[in-house]
């Protein structure tokens, strides 16, 4: 592993679809500084909180879930702490069991991800799938060094995502 692995991956479609970024390292390097400098100072409606699989049992390697959208009153909190956050969780272990991330090292390794969960997002079942799927992606990404660059310049002419499409 390189010292620090960072992943995106963007999946679903509409307000249920789940933006994750990822970053994985050292416990004892900058992402382990990073991952407790942020659980250690939460803002206003941004509160990191390590993901569970479920209450007691943190997800391996200890992952640090970070909200990039402000949490709204009401639906968008139960979505962002429960459907999104179980999928990230479901995410990490896909990714241990399935060998990206190498599970003799998951007490050597903090993960950090930050998820968007649109506020308008309804559907839960989708929200778990796009996140669990979105997760184990962006720590793929992260391992392979994806995407890579000649796919980036390729599509530097006509840069668009869900928010702005150039006319």
């Amino acid at each position: 592993m390189s010292t620090v692995q960072i992943g995106e991956a963007f999946i679903g479609e509409g307000v249920d679809a789940a933006h994750v970024n990822t970053v994985l390292g050292e416990r004892d390097g900058p992402v382990g500084t990073a991952w407790t400098t942020a659980l250690a100072t939460p803002r206003a409606g941004h509160v990191p909180f390590v993901a569970v699989v479920r209450p007691g049992l943190a997800v391996q390697p200890m992952t640090l879930f970070v909200n990039k959208a402000a949490i709204e009153p009401g639906r968008h909190g139960d979505l962002t702490w429960g459907a999104a956050q179980a999928g990230v969780a479901a995410g990490v272990g896909d990714a241990v069991a399935e060998g990206v991330v190498d599970r003799a090292r998951v007490h050597d390794l903090a993960l950090i991800v930050a998820v968007w969960v649109n506020p308008a997002a309804t559907d839960e079942d989708a929200v778990f799938v796009n996140n669990r799927v979105a997760t184990l992606t962006a720590l793929r990404n992260g391992r392979d060094g994806a995407p890579p660059v000649v796919d980036v310049l390729a599509a530097r002419d006509d840069p668009w995502n869900p928010f702005f499409r150039p006319r």
